[in-house]
């Protein structure tokens, strides 16, 4: 008997309907003639508490930190047992196992720890599919390739997954333990992500807070040219009172120039005038989609990652949502018209825009190349019935539409010009542009351009009919939004100091993976450190003085986003993880010296913040470490990506 054992049950139907003959339900798979399918309920599996390795350890205490298990171990999740049960009777009698997990490193783990944790000895095949539809999962069958292939990325996997153990037991008992010396009642979660994300909001509410305006004063001049007229904008010189962006804090010599500008003479000293062409966006990876849902729709990143796992489970419309990816297949190419012209069947706006598809186009999406295990978002053809969608569903849906529809549009042409003029030996710069092909931009609604310039030739003479000061006042940052959170958390890079290191991430996947990003948010939210102010995400006291009381190096990217290249590098055989494990272990002793009761308390004394309800407690985290009572704890949140201290912690 050939075992198939998915991911989810969802998986499991579909590959059951792919498979030929008539199907049979049992308790717990699916029997397929000679081929059982049976599945997971996301991760059946999790890391062992500590007092699993040492029953001392059910009590938090400092003396007993770092605690490292020798020997690591698993152990059934307590909903999980009814299904592993339904598995090992199966694995006893399978001839071969294939692993259908989805096609990531999480994936990889999820099914292969249940394999091997029941002792399976013999043959395994990987299954990879990352689009429910019948043909495609057809397609997928009839290209099995060995798991051994994927053993690298198990061990990337175990990698992270013992280290996030590591790291989140060991800093959340020292810190919540100090915090008791401080008179802190409660949990103190300290994580590998979730921490430098807090750290990155903490920092931009700093600096708002801290932010003290300054006015600063454009100098406008209103030209005429041969074939019309324009405006212009005074480019002080660097001997004039500038801030560091270039900007005249000081508005007297811009009231002394504008007095003589009206009347005065000059001409047009440099001109670059260029036709540019911008091929559409690329179709959508999950990171992507959750920033443009989050500016167009208003939704949060956990809600763009429901409505994305919904629509491709429960209604099987889009492929695989949580990818990284945004380039596809080139075998897709030929099958892209079939698949939008059904996508698009039931929705007017999607219609209209089938009708101005070429698809004799072909865009850069379509790159094998760029593919890894997963390939970017994209309808799977099937037709929408939108009377059972919500209307958020609607809205992702038409989105990842969109996005592959664009790649049959031409691309947008425009015309831009830079002038800038010499008038009373000051230098005076416009600019404009006109769009030439509007191509794929009717498609989304962005803002206005800037408006054409008329004709304008090097050289050419002008004269100044008007002139006039503005004053005009700086701006603190902007408060992070679920849409630019994710984005900073995608370019990690931007907010890393040292220039080596931000060379260094410029090419790696940033801060969480496509599949955690919106969890940790939420799990900032429960745990009483994030407050949503409308759109804004905002720390709150606790939140601040938890990020005042941690080392700096706890607190910002740089590590975690490094972890995060090294076990990649471990996905490429290019790293090995038990070196990866001494080193990160190294790193923890120093941590953990750093502890630091009189500096917590007066985090916690002083620091500013929104007021925060306390933090929601799952039954699981009502297990945890109370002031009268320590017991061991998993806090983690439930589900696929939280296991223990995971990376959502």
């Amino acid at each position: 008997m050939r075992l198939i054992i998915a991911e989810k049950p969802s998986l499991a139907q579909a590959i059951a309907e792919a498979l030929p003959g008539t199907s049979k339900r049992q308790e717990g798979a699916v029997v397929c003639g000679d081929t059982t399918v049976t599945w997971c309920l996301g991760h059946l599996l999790e890391q062992a508490p500590p007092e699993a390795y040492d029953p001392a350890d059910k009590q938090w205490r400092l003396d007993r930190l770092p605690i490292v298990p020798q020997q690591w171990k698993l152990m059934p999740r307590s909903k999980a047992r009814g299904q592993l049960a339904v598995i090992r009777k199966l694995i006893k009698q399978a001839t071969d196992v294939v692993h259908a997990g989805d096609p990531d490193r999480e994936g990889q783990l999820l099914v292969q720890e249940v394999i091997e944790y029941m002792k399976y000895r013999g043959p395994v095949q990987r299954l990879l599919i990352s689009d429910l539809n019948k043909p495609a999962v057809s397609r997928a069958l009839a290209k099995l390739r060995s798991n051994v292939e994927y053993q690298p990325l198990f061990q990337a996997a175990q990698a992270r997954s013992r280290a996030d153990w590591l790291y989140g037991i060991n800093l959340t008992r020292a810190w919540t333990l100090t915090g008791r010396q401080a008179g802190h009642d409660g949990v103190l979660s300290v994580g590998r992500v979730q921490t430098p994300v807090l750290g990155l909001i903490v920092r931009r509410d700093n600096a708002i807070r801290d932010f003290v305006p300054h006015p600063f004063y454009p100098l406008w001049v209103d030209l005429k040219v041969a074939q019309g007229q324009l405006r212009a904008w005074w480019a002080p010189k660097e001997h004039q009172p500038l801030d560091d962006q270039g900007r005249l804090i000081d508005r007297r010599p811009a009231e002394a120039l504008a007095a003589q500008l009206p009347g005065a003479s000059g001409q047009l000293t440099k001109l670059d005038q260029q036709e540019k062409r911008q091929a559409p966006p690329l179709p959508y990876s999950l990171s992507a989609l959750q920033v443009d849902a989050a500016r167009r729709h208003g939704l949060s990143a956990q809600m763009v990652l429901d409505i994305c796992q919904r629509l491709y489970e429960r209604h099987k419309l889009i492929t695989y949502p949580r990818s990284d990816c945004r380039y596809l297949p080139e075998e897709h190419l030929q099958l892209a018209q079939r698949s939008l012209t059904g996508a698009c069947q039931n929705d007017e706006t999607l219609q209209q825009w089938l009708n101005g598809a070429d698809f004799t186009l072909r865009s850069k999406a379509w790159n094998d190349k760029q593919v890894g295990a997963h390939h970017a978002i994209a309808p799977t053809g099937k037709p929408a019935d939108f009377s059972q969608l919500s209307a958020t569903e609607g809205h992702v849906f038409r989105l990842i539409v969109r996005n592959v529809m664009a790649q049959f549009y031409r691309p947008l042409r425009t015309f831009e010009v830079k002038a800038e003029f010499t008038l009373l030996n000051e230098a005076f710069r416009a600019r404009g542009q006109s769009i030439l092909d509007p191509g794929w931009k009717p498609l989304f609604t962005t803002r206005d351009e800037t408006p054409p310039l008329p004709p304008l030739t090097q050289g050419e003479p002008c004269q100044a009919l008007g002139a006039g000061v503005e004053e005009k006042e700086t701006r603190p940052p902007e408060p992070f939004t679920d849409a630019s959170l994710i984005k900073a958390m995608m370019n990690i890079g931007r907010y890393v100091d040292d220039p080596e290191v931000r060379r260094t991430l410029r090419d790696t996947d940033g801060l969480g993976t496509e599949a955690t990003r919106a969890g940790i948010i939420e799990t900032l939210v429960q745990r009483g450190y994030l407050v949503r102010q409308q759109k804004a995400l905002r720390a709150t006291k606790l939140g601040s003085a938890l990020i005042a009381a941690l080392p700096s190096a706890v607190s910002t990217p740089e590590r975690t986003a490094l972890w995060e290249q090294r076990l990649r590098a471990i996905a490429e055989q290019q790293d090995d993880p038990d070196a990866f494990q001494q080193a990160l272990l190294e790193d923890l002793r120093g941590l953990l010296s750093h502890s630091n009761a009189g500096k917590l308390r007066q985090s916690l004394q002083t620091a500013q913040g929104e007021a925060g309800g306390p933090p929601k407690r799952t039954n699981k985290s009502r297990r945890s470490y109370t002031k009268r009572k320590s017991t061991g704890t998993r806090t983690g949140t439930k589900g696929k990506r939280g296991k223990g201290y995971s990376s959502n912690n």
